[in-house]
């Protein structure tokens, strides 16, 4: 079986890319984020204190009811979903207590409630260009209460759509159940927004590969070098070993790319050694911007990350430089111990990096894998049971903005809820 997914995108700095699910029977469309870098399914509730009644985004926010759906129930301590959450027992359950949910991010954020279990309708695929709704019983976070950035209005959601490698993700449950294999795609399009997202077995394009570093929560990969304009960065021998930092990161649910500093410093360096007259100032208390009227393709070098199986990642210098008015530019990559709460250095590309990009995770074989494509176009896809070859195209359900500074803000939040898991 193939699922596919449509995919939104706010075009702005946040770089937020979001899906709709239908929920419940009978059943009601929520957006959700799109995150790779965390692992369950979680929707505002009823009821919910402090949770956003209205988004920037200009969708209609929806808060599930569990009281109003014939086919949910409450998740219990003492259920195994329940104890897989927690490794182990639930401390102190008693028969038919809830299963809680609590989530604290980096930022300070936390999202709280508990586990409930209902129909989530998925769109099938089942010919070329097209798909049948079908019902999966998930278990997800029903919050009750938000607090910190997770209230805020801006670019608010309904909830986070985890695609993490955990039993208790979306795609786990669905393996479990033995309705998908555990690989799935994605193609973040950061031209005009939208993209390709499909559980199931690529056939095309061809996509080349790397290992996935074992016993880790995320994604991660073996980093060998960084190449800015051809040349190599003077770099350590052990910086990019699997030692306590776990490689490298890959994450749709952060926006930006953060470096260690032993990478950051002379990365940057080289880049702005391009553009020696340049006047930069700091935005936010964190971002490194500049005014540039020129083509920054022009202007500045592109940076080539090389991993394990000589896997190679191009960035381009419009990929990596965002523009915050005309003329007036950031830089995104970030010195990532500046950046978390410890001032632990981590390896972690992001959106930044992803997007325009499809990228492969075949949790099956332990790899992941990308190449540069046309996120507005299709792939094709492998159906487990029939083995038939359909066509799985593009979706947008998006709305563009206007970008200005105050949507820098978000930035934090998205980095945020990978940092919890990592600190």
């Amino acid at each position: 079986m193939t699922l596919s997914f449509s995919i939104g995108y706010m075009i702005n700095l946040c770089r937020l890319y979001y899906t709709k699910l239908s929920i419940g029977s009978p059943s009601n469309d929520y957006h959700v984020q799109v995150d790779t870098g965390s692992d369950i399914l979680w929707v505002n509730c009823a009821g919910c204190d402090k949770c956003p009644t209205k988004s920037d985004l200009k969708i209609a926010l929806k808060q599930y009811d569990l009281q109003t759906s014939s086919t949910g129930k409450a998740v219990t301590c003492d259920q195994n979903f329940c104890s897989a959450m927690f490794n182990g027992p639930y401390s102190g359950c008693k028969v038919g207590a809830s299963c809680d949910c609590v989530v604290t991010y980096g930022d300070g954020s936390k999202t709280e409630g508990y586990f409930v279990r209902d129909y989530i309708k998925l769109d099938e695929v089942t010919g070329n260009l097209h798909t049948s709704s079908m019902n999966g019983s998930i278990a997800f976070g029903c919050s009750s209460k938000q607090s910190g950035e997770l209230g805020s209005s801006s670019e608010a959601v309904d909830g986070i759509l985890g695609f993490g490698q955990a039993n208790t993700s979306v795609l786990s449950q669905l393996a479990s159940s033995e309705k998908v294999k555990k690989i799935f795609s994605h193609c973040l399009d950061g031209v005009s927004g939208g993209g390709i997202f499909a559980i199931g077995q690529l056939v095309q394009p061809k996509v080349k590969s790397t290992p996935l570093v074992s016993n880790e929560a995320h994604y991660n990969v073996i980093m060998r070098a960084v190449e800015v304009d051809g040349d190599s960065l003077d770099l350590p021998s052990d910086l990019f070993g699997t030692d306590s930092q776990g490689g490298t990161i890959i994450d749709s649910g952060t926006t930006l790319a953060y470096l260690p500093d032993e990478i950051y410093e002379p990365l940057m360096e080289k880049v702005m050694a391009r553009q020696p007259n340049l006047k930069t100032q700091i935005v936010e208390q964190q971002y490194k911007c500049f005014d540039y009227s020129g083509n920054v393709d022009n202007g500045f070098p592109v940076v080539t990350f090389h991993f394990e199986n000589s896997l190679s990642l191009t960035v381009y210098p419009h990929e990596y430089l965002f523009r915050i008015s005309d003329d007036e530019w950031c830089i995104g990559w970030q010195n990532s111990g500046m950046q978390t709460r410890d001032g632990k250095e981590i390896t972690l590309l992001g959106d930044l990096v992803l997007s325009n990009k499809l990228v492969l995770y075949d949790l099956e074989n332990q790899t992941i894998g990308w190449t540069v494509y046309n996120c507005s176009s299709s792939i094709k896809v492998r159906d487990e049971k029939s083995r038939n070859i359909y066509t799985v195209g593009a979706h947008d359900i998006s709305s563009a903005c206007i970008p200005n500074r105050g949507n820098i803000t978000p930035f934090i939040l998205l980095m945020a809820f990978l940092l919890n898991f990592i600190g």
